[in-house]
Order: C-alpha cells, then sequence, then structure tokens
C-alpha cells in the first residue's frame, strides 16, 4: 500500500518520535484523503484525523479510515506493529477493508481473504494492549488459564488472530469506528468471528463512532470465550 510506503520512508528522516508520530498521522490522512477524493469524489469519509462530516450518516458509502493506527508504535525505532486501516461501510454493512502493516511488509485485504487460522494453541493467547491492558481481559485470562501477549495497534492485534500468531483479539476499554473497521471486514473475510464481547453485533458508520468493545477469534472457538466473558462480568 502506497500510505504504508509513505510511512516506512518517514520512519528514516531522522526526526523525533513526537515529530515522528506528528508527521506520520497528517502525512498519511492528507495521503490518503487525497486518493480517496480523486477516486470516489462521491463517497463520505469517517477518519481519525479528519474533522467528522454529519453528511456521512446519511451517505450509502463511507470509507472508515485510520491513516496510522498504533501512533505510538510507529514512534518507537524497531517496532513492527502499526499500521494502516481502510475500510468501506455500504448500507449498513463492512463490504470491504484492508490493513497494511508496512513494518511486516504483510498486507491482509477482502480482495484475497487470508486462509482460516489452524487450530487454538493450548494454552490460548490472547492478545492485548502493549500499554493499557484492561484488567477484564487480565481476570478472563486466569479464568481461561490463557498467556497474554501484547501488542500496538488493534490492526497488528487482528493479524496476529488471522496468521495464528495468537487465538483471540478481546478488548473491553473502548475504540473507535476506524480502530476495529478494516480488521474486523478483513476478519470476518478469512472466516473468523467478530463481534461485542456479548455477541452482539458490532455496528459502524454510528452518529457517535464509539465502540466499547470487541472480540475476535475463530469461529469454533467463540461460544466458548462468549460464555467465559459473561461468567468473569456476572462476578464482577
Amino acid at each position: 500500500m502506497a500510505a504504508g510506503e509513505r510511512l516506512l520512508k518517514l520512519r528514516l528522516s531522522g526526526q523525533t518520535a513526537d515529530e515522528l508520530r506528528k508527521a506520520g498521522d497528517l502525512g498519511s490522512q492528507d495521503f490518503l484523503a487525497a486518493e480517496l477524493s480523486r477516486a470516489r469524489p462521491g463517497d463520505a469519509v469517517l477518519s481519525e484525523e479528519a474533522v467528522d462530516d454529519p453528511a456521512r450518516l446519511t451517505a450509502d458509502r463511507v470509507w472508515i479510515i485510520d491513516p496510522l493506527d498504533g501512533t505510538r508504535e510507529f514512534g518507537e525505532e524497531g517496532r513492527v506493529d502499526w499500521a494502516v486501516h481502510v475500510a468501506l461501510w455500504e448500507r449498513g454493512e463492512l463490504t470491504a477493508g484492508a490493513v497494511a502493516l508496512p513494518a511486516q511488509d504483510l498486507v491482509l485485504s477482502t480482495a484475497e481473504p487470508p486462509p482460516p487460522p489452524s487450530e487454538p494453541a493450548s494454552p490460548l493467547r490472547l492478545v492485548v494492549s502493549r500499554s493499557r491492558p484492561p484488567e477484564f481481559v487480565q481476570r478472563l485470562a486466569a479464568e481461561l488459564e490463557a498467556e497474554l501477549v501484547p501488542l500496538g495497534s488493534a490492526g497488528a492485534k487482528t493479524a496476529a488472530v488471522i496468521t495464528g500468531e495468537v487465538d483471540a483479539y478481546v478488548h473491553s476499554g473502548g475504540q473507535y469506528e476506524w480502530d476495529s473497521a478494516a480488521p474486523v471486514a478483513v476478519a470476518r473475510s478469512a472466516g473468523l468471528h467478530a463481534s461485542r464481547i456479548d455477541g452482539s453485533n458490532l455496528r459502524y458508520n454510528s452518529e457517535q463512532p464509539w465502540m466499547p468493545d470487541i472480540l475476535i477469534c475463530p469461529v469454533p472457538l467463540a461460544d466458548r470465550l462468549l460464555k467465559t466473558i459473561s461468567a468473569v462480568q456476572q462476578r464482577q
């Protein structure tokens, strides 16, 4: 993906970590916005790095993008767990998406759905935020006797589930639609389960683009995780 190639070049510019993060967010936003405007001038856009346009709420097609997911990791030398997210929402559903992991030379896309991951490991491996792992997920891991694997970007976390490096991504600390739209689109195209942690549907292009929680995992594992999540919540 061209946005990812630009970000890789930017990382070689010698700027400080904070300068890199700011330049990465804004530069990738400007590039993607210009490309979408050129290729799809009639479509609406919801982006982390742009002012929200209410016109998207009545649009048939909305691009949900995160120009640089994992900004913290992007500014840290040697880290590869940052991503670029681009998803397309049409009339209530995610219909396409791509997650680019430029530092890993990897693009996962609904255009070429990845194969489903292999059987879950024993013990289970749950991927969590490296900077702010939810306390709830720590209790869930204890209940499941699972291993916690810290990573940065939500796209990197979902990619780890898709490739079988981990078994599930469970998040309960809240995030925004641009954090998960592209990862969810790609995960579903790979045959994975993706829902809220109570099993309800993930909804996008909402008036308030806030996503309280999320579960992404192989379908055979979903029922066990949902039941254990419910049990942990009831004991709170």
